[in-house]
């Protein structure tokens, strides 16, 4: 198996792509809006997917995080808020909030499942900071550390519940990075001591089944390499200070933060420590690149894969998505009668 995560071109898959996956075997696969059209395709397609590799619990992941980061749109899926806004209820009543987000998120993994999609790229973990670029902005679930990680677990829980597996990112914080890492190399010149106010909602949810790192230069632990390819950052910060030993993902290799060819990116990031390398624009070349360069996933990167896929449980009680909608809007409405 090759420790990466591909992308496809479009809605179907080609014939060339039909050939190297089933012959480089990646870990798994991402989509984006133009390999989505309707249900029926999107269910076609990932269903294509694990019978090109005879595995049911296919690692097949998607941003779809609400707001101005969904893949799956209207009017063929429902629109999910971002992340702002349970922050704002937590203002006024932080159990609502945990228990909307956890509503929002179980809803929002129903309409992945019936996709075939297993895995969301959510929650976001990142202190959002005053004075930091918007790349991350509406979409954090605060700037107070305790409250970031309280509805990030709902949020993983409520992913669980309708048989997703959440990733927690951007490890080990995007919250301070003045730019945007898809088009520039963010450097966070914070002190250690200021840095801890950014590993704490990791440090809670240490047990997340699946992290993304972050594509910057934190220089107070490496001032030359990102964290996604610094193997002091991944073995000292991420595994030990943080205490993460679920499977760790790259963020895009394709993002301007990094230097070099894409399938050299790779190689960085896995040589690091990251157990898969995500490449996300399904470019043939790069593609097989990639799995030209990277050796086999290791034990330990398949036993935290095997791990992660195990890890989501679905709650057959509590799986109507209309009465879940219902409740996270009833909740959320406080925000609008506080105003």
């Amino acid at each position: 198996m090759t420790p990466a995560i591909f992308g496809m071109a479009g809605p179907t898959l080609t014939a060339d792509e039909r050939v190297f996956f089933r012959d480089s075997d990646p870990a798994g696969y991402i989509l984006f809006g133009r390999n989505i059209e309707s249900r029926v395709q999107l269910r076609a397609l990932t269903d294509s997917l694990r019978e090109l590799h005879g595995r049911d619990n296919l690692f097949i992941c998607i941003d779809q995080e609400g707001g101005r980061v969904s893949r799956m749109k209207p009017p063929e899926w429902l629109p999910f808020p971002p992340g702002e806004v349970f922050d704002r209820l937590f203002d006024i009543a932080p159990a609502s909030a945990v228990e909307a987000a956890r509503a929002n998120a179980q809803a929002l993994g129903m309409d992945l499942a019936e996709a075939g999609i297993s895995v969301d790229c959510l929650p976001l973990l990142d202190v959002r900071q005053p004075g930091a670029h918007d790349v991350i902005g509406d979409r954090a679930l605060g700037s107070e550390p305790l409250r970031v990680a309280a509805l990030g677990r709902a949020v993983l829980d409520g992913l669980g519940r309708a048989g997703v597996v959440g990733v927690v990112k951007h490890i080990p914080g995007h919250g301070r990075a003045l730019c945007d890492s898809h088009k520039a190399l963010p450097a966070v010149t914070a002190s250690a001591e200021e840095l801890e106010l950014d590993l704490a909602p990791f440090r809670t949810l240490a047990d997340a089944p699946v992290a993304m790192t972050a594509h910057i230069v934190y220089t107070a632990w490496d001032a030359d390499n990102p964290a996604t390819q610094s193997p002091f950052v991944i073995g000292e910060i991420i595994r030990k200070r943080i205490g993460f030993d679920g499977l760790l993902l790259s963020d895009d290799l394709d993002m301007e933060a990094l230097s070099g060819t894409v399938p050299e990116r790779a190689e960085r990031a896995v040589a690091a420590g990251c157990d898969l390398a995500l490449n996300c624009w399904a470019k043939m070349a790069d593609m097989t690149g990639i799995a030209e360069r990277l050796p086999t996933i290791n034990p330990a990167g398949r036993a935290r894969l095997e791990r992660a896929m195990a890890w989501s449980s679905p709650d057959p009680v509590c799986g109507d998505q209309a009465v879940l909608l219902a409740k996270r809007d009833s909740l959320l409405s406080h925000v609008e009668a506080a105003a």
